[in-house]
């Protein structure tokens, strides 16, 4: 590459008052050049100047005035439902979509979140737990739904050696896709002026795991599972290893209301819970977070006492694939908005080349969340569901939703399942077993398969584990 940048880069970046981002060019190697070259023809101009321009503005929300409760279905056995769903695996309908862009930093880690080891007995990771889910739903019904793992660029590479270096937890490696969410620019919040993270490389964020949609359209997964008879896209977060994936009843609730967006919903515990509200407006389904929902609506009570807006989001969801593809395309409502969020961005100073530490916000950034897509649904459903059976997630090194209130949350869930069995554990006051308990999803993806196994009893004192299906 010429050492000089081009006459049209050169413009282009005077035009938009971004020259400082050549700062630095004449010591870049030829490769450096040609990576600057093209992360700024990715940029679309137009988009980020409106978005700077919008970072006044209070955040774009829903009127929640006319806002109501929605309806919920409860999930409860149903036959018909599970058969429905199965029919559907079986005939090789159904994607499964694990969104896993975030680091393991709050946990004290470098690697993908989904490396770390989180099973209360065997220390399987988060992605070991996802792998074999998948593989279970194969082994039942003949057909295993391709895995399409969204990763982010810190979280690319790790997590395709780690998968791969696992052979694939018994996987097809060419059932098991990956696909990067796209990046968006820091943004100097007094300047509008693209921060640095080096010189040559702006800084770049993921766009959220809204990004995910965009993402699979443009790098042509939806067209793919389109082309072979894929409908409907399981979609959950790597952090919560309780998640049903794919279970044919929730499958079986969707199909049969035509649904084009199911979702999950597990009740809040209190009127402060930090989890995203579903609410019902103008026959649409909104997802309110829960720093948005006002005080007085997340406080208001029914007469029984409970709170009346209590349908918390785990991040589960169902969709179909052509409600997807025109999401996506910005045929219905114009796709999913970006979202501004302020931030402390380290970064260099283009003039001197040392590197600012911010002690304040100094910084936006943008993101797209998955749950802007609901409202564009015509046929929607929400399904409830416990804590206690399908969301814990993994999210802090300590306290709340830490790897220990994680790991106990499995080891209570698969001791209520062996107490079906007439198999129990010695607890505390408040339920909690006494030793860890753990069953792979290789043996059981919920009670009834524990069903004519011979399972050991119990040693007094010891983890128990059922993690070899052949020796049961």
């Amino acid at each position: 590459m010429n050492s000089l940048p081009s006459t049209d880069l050169v413009e282009t970046l005077k035009s938009q008052g971004q020259q400082h981002l050549l700062a630095g060019w004449e010591q870049l190697d030829p490769a450096g050049r040609q990576y600057l070259v093209d992360t700024l023809a990715g940029f679309n101009w137009a988009e980020l100047r409106g978005l700077y321009e919008k970072r006044a503005e209070p955040a774009k929300l829903p009127d929640l005035v006319d806002a109501q409760a929605p309806v919920v279905q409860l999930e409860e056995p149903d036959t018909a439902l599970d058969a429905l769903g199965s029919v559907a695996l079986q005939r090789g309908r159904v994607a499964v979509v694990l969104v896993a862009g975030g680091q393991g930093s709050r946990l004290g880690s470098d690697l993908p979140k989904g490396c770390f080891p989180i099973t209360p007995v065997t220390g399987k990771t988060l992605y070991q737990v996802h792998a074999e889910k998948v593989l279970a739903l194969g082994k039942r019904h003949g057909v295993t739904p391709p895995l399409f793992i969204m990763t982010s660029p810190a979280t690319d590479r790790p997590t395709r050696d780690f998968f791969s270096s696992h052979g694939h937890f018994g996987l097809d490696p060419d059932r098991v896709f990956y696909f990067q969410q796209g990046t968006m620019p820091a943004v100097d919040l007094a300047t509008g002026k693209l921060l640095l993270e080096a010189p040559g490389k702006p800084f770049l964020a993921p766009d959220g795991h809204g990004g995910c949609l965009s993402a699979l359209e443009n790098q042509g997964h939806l067209a793919w599972m389109q082309d072979r008879g894929i409908r409907s896209v399981f979609y959950f977060q790597v952090d919560n290893p309780l998640v049903k994936v794919a279970d044919p009843n929730f499958l079986g609730r969707h199909l049969r209301a035509e649904s084009q967006a199911s979702s999950k919903v597990v009740p809040k515990r209190s009127a402060d819970e930090k989890v995203g509200v579903f609410v019902s407006m103008a026959g649409r389904c909104h997802l309110v977070e829960y720093s948005d929902l006002p005080r007085e609506m997340a406080e208001q009570r029914l007469a029984d006492g409970s709170l009346r807006f209590a349908a918390g989001s785990p991040a589960i969801h169902l969709f179909s694939v052509d409600f997807l593809r025109r999401v996506a395309s910005g045929s219905g409502q114009g796709g999913l908005p970006f979202h501004i969020a302020r931030k402390k961005v380290p970064h260099i100073d283009p003039g001197t080349g040392e590197r600012v530490q911010p002690d304040r916000e100094n910084a936006l950034k943008f993101e797209r969340f998955i749950f802007d897509a609901l409202p564009q649904a015509e046929r929607w459903l929400l399904v409830g569901v416990t804590h206690e059976g399908e969301f814990a997630p993994l999210k802090n090194s300590a306290g709340p939703d830490s790897p220990a209130t994680v790991r106990l949350a499995q080891s209570r869930l698969a001791a209520a399942w062996l107490d079906r069995r007439n198999i129990r554990f010695p607890a505390d006051e408040r339920g909690n077993p006494l030793v860890p308990v753990e069953i792979s999803p290789l043996v059981a993806l919920g009670p009834d398969d524990l069903r004519g196994l011979q399972l050991p009893e119990p040693a007094e004192g010891k983890p128990y584990l059922l993690d070899d299906p052949d020796n049961l």
